[in-house]
């Protein structure tokens, strides 16, 4: 079946879906027939509202259930969930009570829906528990089902970043997204860049008016930061911050990780013979979140997909059912793109190319024509001076985030070797920050895989190796196979190996970000 993404390896393998999905939500009565055009009058007047008032959500974890989790429950929970576990995180030393709070937002389209996010509140007798904390936003990476809750701390990543920042002394702000619970959206708009980051200054603003309510107490620190998709989102979001909302919010530093920021590149890598695992899936997510913006993707489904998986595409993901039960199913290839006979094919993809494809050679042979007509990333400076025609490309130029320079520190996080988001996304964007020549500029970037010990992060860079040679030999005292063992790093290598080492970086370095 496809491959899922592990957030953790061993007991239990917690699957999480990063970069991988799909959506939709189609007022058709046939595949895809009717094109969604966004309103001419958006309403934008209730954004970041609270609707109702932040609600208490009671927690069993670890055995024990409890309105606020002590210290040791989250402990107990953190070392149950993976191998890593508070040997990453570190021991939590606050305690952490958990709301939720409705809000609105807006959609694809622009239109007002209500969403949902999660508040982690630490609490405790230590100094770093008490008075005015920092406020963390965080941007989750992408799930295949509707009921993501990340007010859930028994879900995998609610209780990791629990664990990470909020059990450290962080006011966590944790979105939903539009789509996912709390959501009335029948579909997700993935990788929108506006609309995803209104949701998450929205959800900030909604959580601003609860603090008092809930007896928490800021400091003046702000901080965003996310994962995968969410390293995407964040980066999204303290863009919108400081290209259109610096007098709203005085950001303090941002911290993205393993996002697919040079979005255009990306597609256009995958669309000229080298697709990355899970395209199958959030292909058709990227899809439908342009069609529903009005971008005019495709007339109909069909003009897309396959005969076989046209009919409902639009409203498969987010849903009820994991990635490999929609395989099994039928409903999507096991991560097969492009048909065998489809050109170019990249030395080592021979995987993403079969009879049971997903997108039609016609529709892939028109991209590849528009690429050829508008080639785009001829320069690390200018890597979006192009006008592409087709109107996937056109959309995913609109939504690449090398459009500016980030004015606050900025910590890029992520792994070579990764599968599902390619490094190349941190690389290049970075290389755009740093070829712009802007004064003050203060960006790191860490490669967790980078095996020049003697450089920064050393000790990170040692721990990253041995945790991937253990799992590794893990696989290989069990299977007897190599390749097995191999599949096993590669599988585990984006979610379960690279996120919790850049997310623990991630953290020292917003610890250590001055206060502006």
């Amino acid at each position: 079946m496809m491959r899922e993404v592990r957030w953790a390896w061993m007991v239990p393998l917690a699957a999480l879906l990063a970069s991988c999905g799909g959506g939709g939500g189609s007022a058709g009565n046939t595949a895809g027939s009717v094109v969604v055009t966004p309103p001419t009058a958006p309403v934008t007047s209730l954004r970041g509202q609270v609707i109702g008032s932040a609600t208490l959500v009671p927690t069993t974890i670890a055995g024990v259930a409890a309105t606020t989790i002590s210290p040791a429950a989250l402990k107990t929970a953190l070392d149950t969930s993976s191998t890593l576990g508070s040997t990453v995180t570190g021991t939590p030393t606050c305690a952490v009570t958990v709301y939720t709070v409705k809000y609105h937002t807006i959609d694809g389209a622009g239109n007002d829906t209500p969403a949902n996010a999660a508040i982690y509140a630490p609490s405790g007798s230590y100094a770093g528990c008490q008075g005015g904390r920092p406020v963390l936003l965080y941007a989750h990476g992408t799930s295949v089902l509707k009921s993501t809750d990340m007010a859930d701390l028994n879900a995998t990543e609610p209780l990791l970043i629990a664990g990470m920042f909020a059990a450290q002394g962080y006011i966590v702000v944790a979105p939903n997204y539009v789509g996912y619970a709390g959501s009335t959206a029948g579909y997700h708009p993935y990788l929108d860049a506006a609309q995803q980051s209104a949701d998450m200054i929205d959800a900030l603003r909604a959580a601003r008016s609860v603090f008092a309510s809930i007896n928490v107490g800021t400091s003046s620190r702000l901080l965003v930061t996310g994962y995968s998709q969410g390293g995407y989102v964040a980066l999204a979001t303290q863009r919108a911050m400081q290209t259109t909302l610096a007098s709203e919010f005085n950001l303090t530093a941002a911290a993205p990780m393993s996002g697919p920021y040079a979005l255009l590149q990306f597609g256009d890598t995958i669309f000229n013979g080298a697709p990355t695992t899970g395209s199958a899936g959030f292909i058709p997510l990227i899809i439908n979140a342009a069609q529903r913006a009005g971008a005019g993707i495709y007339t109909s489904t069909s003009d897309v997909y396959e005969a076989r998986y046209a009919s409902g595409i639009d409203t498969l993901l987010p849903g009820t059912q994991g990635l490999g039960d929609l395989v099994t199913a039928g409903k999507l290839p096991n991560d097969v793109l492009f048909a065998s006979d489809s050109l170019p094919q990249a030395a080592g993809y021979g995987s993403f190319f079969g009879p049971d494809h997903l997108i039609k050679t016609s529709y892939r042979d028109a991209y590849l024509a528009d690429l050829k007509a508008n080639p785009c990333n001829g320069s690390s400076g200018a890597p979006l001076n192009c006008s592409p025609a087709q109107p996937l490309r056109k959309w995913l130029l609109k939504n690449d985030l090398r459009t500016y320079v980030p004015n606050v520190p900025t910590f890029l996080c992520g792994g070579d070797a990764d599968p599902l988001v390619p490094f190349v996304n941190t690389v290049s964007t970075a290389a755009y920050f740093r070829s712009q020549n802007t004064a003050g500029l203060q960006l790191t970037v860490l490669n967790v895989d980078d095996n020049s010990l003697l450089a920064p992060y050393a000790t990170t860079r040692a721990e990253f190796a041995a945790a991937k040679e253990a799992l590794r030999q893990y696989t290989l005292r069990q299977t007897g196979s190599a390749a097995a063992a191999d599949a096993a790093v590669k599988d585990a290598y984006h979610a379960g190996l690279v996120a919790p080492f850049c997310l623990r970086e991630a953290r020292n370095y917003l610890d250590s970000a001055p206060t502006r």
